[in-house]
Formats: structure tokens, sequence, C-alpha cells
């Protein structure tokens, strides 16, 4: 080979290659509006057209907002599986500085998403920006992936999130208005959330049900704000129900341990993270009729790197490798 076809190759071979650090080489900034932003760390560029991606895989950070972290297990999950060179792995961080319980360090013109109440993890209006919710954060990633001159063979995205980032994705799924106008195919992966959003005041136990905040948003559809108040009930039931979802479920997921949402509305749906995610499961199957599969996680508890780096879970994410 020449030395002058060897320069030209060059620049090929380094954009293939996967960014596999969670450090500022990694990441990039996804602008919403005209000037407002939010960090999302990355594997490969956005806006480089990438032939070899085939997949997306996107996963949300927990409570922490550590999407460094996430990244590293996404990471982790895509090496296992065998897909890092074909796969567009994301971690988007939701930064939140609400001067109490969230502190983290905004960069300029960065979105400071609310971190209490109606928060980033249920589609809540920024603190920073009140035209702007969390999930239009996600459709707009959504909408930037499925774009062919960047990645024109991209036939599959997941959207993953554990703990409150499978909270994000649960309602998420249910509520985001972009997923048939892609011309991608979505698959939702929800991994041991502390609640989630009930579609009518069923719970598991009708004993459960006895605080008056039982069926509001984000554990019901009552007084929804933010995103999900743009559509209606019925939307929403039937976008839950017609959206392909697995619950990644641990199997010792069993204690009030790492956040665990103790609450009234959330111990209306069951007594642990595991019993909650198997309870609304089999409510949607059996009153909405929704084809969603659930997945149990041998020996994982409430740790998101067991959880995704397990094969069952390289199973889901990964089903083609």
């Amino acid at each position: 080979m020449s030395p002058r076809l060897l320069l030209l190759l060059i620049p090929t071979l380094v954009c293939a290659a996967p960014c596999t650090t969670a450090t500022t080489n990694c990441t990039e900034w996804l602008t919403l509006g005209k000037s407002a932003r939010s960090l999302i760390y990355r594997s490969h560029p956005l806006d480089q057209k990438n032939e070899n991606i085939r997949r997306a895989l996107i996963m949300v950070h927990g409570a922490g907002r550590d999407a460094d972290n996430y990244f590293r297990t996404a990471l982790a999950a895509a090496f296992l599986g065998g897909a890092l060179d074909d796969t567009v792995v994301i971690s988007p961080r939701f930064a939140s500085n609400d001067g109490r319980s969230c502190k983290d360090t905004l960069a300029s013109e960065e979105i400071n998403w609310s971190c209490s109440g109606d928060s980033w993890r249920s589609g809540g209006v920024a603190i920073s920006n009140g035209t702007l919710t969390s999930y239009d954060f996600t459709d707009e990633l959504l909408r930037k992936l499925a774009r062919k001159d960047s990645f024109p063979n991209l036939k599959m995205i997941v959207v993953a999130g554990h703990s409150a980032g499978g909270q994000y994705v649960t309602r998420y799924e249910m509520a985001n208005q972009v997923h048939e106008k892609l011309g991608v195919a979505v698959l939702y992966v929800v991994s041991n959330p502390s609640s989630y959003a009930y579609l009518d005041s069923a719970r598991p136990g009708a004993e459960n049900a006895s605080c008056a905040s039982f069926d509001r948003w984000p554990y019901g559809m009552q007084n929804r704000t933010g995103y999900a108040s743009k559509l209606s009930v019925e939307k929403l039931k039937d976008q839950l129900a017609s959206r392909p979802v697995v619950y990644l479920l641990g199997e010792l997921d069993t204690l009030p341990l790492a956040g665990f949402d103790s609450s009234c509305s959330a111990m209306a749906q069951g007594a642990s993270r595991l019993a909650r995610g198997q309870a609304f499961a089999a409510y949607v199957k059996e009153k909405y009729r929704a084809q969603h599969q659930v997945t149990t996680v041998p020996l994982c508890g409430h740790n998101a790197r067991c959880i995704f780096t397990a094969e069952p879970a390289l199973k889901v994410i990964f089903p083609t490798q």
C-alpha cells in the first residue's frame, strides 16, 4: 500500500473506532431550541456519517445523575455483546442544581433539569427553560439518531434506564410523540424503577390505594404536568400498550435500599421493586393487552452493572449478535 493511500485511510479508521472512556473526549452537546444544551457521552459522534452502525443504545442514569458511570456500564454491555463496533452507545446527562439536594456544576447554557417534584425522570419542565421538558431531550436525540446522513444503516434504537432511569424510560415510552415517526424501530428497556405510571385506579391490592395521591402523576394519570400533560389518557393507554417494552427485574431487588420510594403512592404498587415490576407488567398485559416482556435477571439486586452485563440482558439488547 502506498504511503499516500495509507494517509487517506487513516482518518476513516480513526473515525470508525469507538470512543470508550468516560471523559470529555467522548462527549458532545445536544442543542435544544436556539441555544440551550445538554451533555451526552457517546461512543461515536452523532454528526459524522458511519455506515457500520446498526444499533443505538441509550442508557439513562439513575437519581445520582452519574452519566459517566452509566456510560461505562453501557460500554461494558456492548463489549460483552460483541457490539462495540456496530453500536453507538449514548448516556445523556440530566444535570440539576436546585441549591439543595442537587448541586451539579452546570456549564454555560447547559439546561438545569428539575430533580424534585415533577422532575427530569417524569418529563418535567426544566428549571432554566420553561419551554423544555426532559422528554424533549430524548425526542431530539432519537430524531438525530434516525437521520440517514449520519447512520444510514441504523435498524434499532434501544432506550434503557435503571432505577430513576427506569422511571424515565417507562413513562417516556407511553408519552413520547416521535416513536412512530422515526423510520427506525425503538425498544424500551425498563430496569428496576421504584414506581410506574398506572393507567387507571387499579393497584396490585385494593387495600393499598389508601392515600389521596396514589393516582396522581407520576404514579397515575391524574394531575399530569410537563410533557405528559399534552396527551389524553386514552392516547397514553394506546401508546403504552402498542409499543415494545422489556422489563429487566433483578431477582434480588427486594430490599428498600438505594433511594427506594417508600411513599404511600409507591407502596400501593407493591412492597419491593421486584414486586412492583412484576405487578405492573401483569396489569398492562391483562387489562390493556400489552405484549410486553418480563426478564428476571438471576442473582442481581439493585445494581445497573449487574443487570445490564448479565446474559439475559445482553440477549434483549443485542439479540442478533
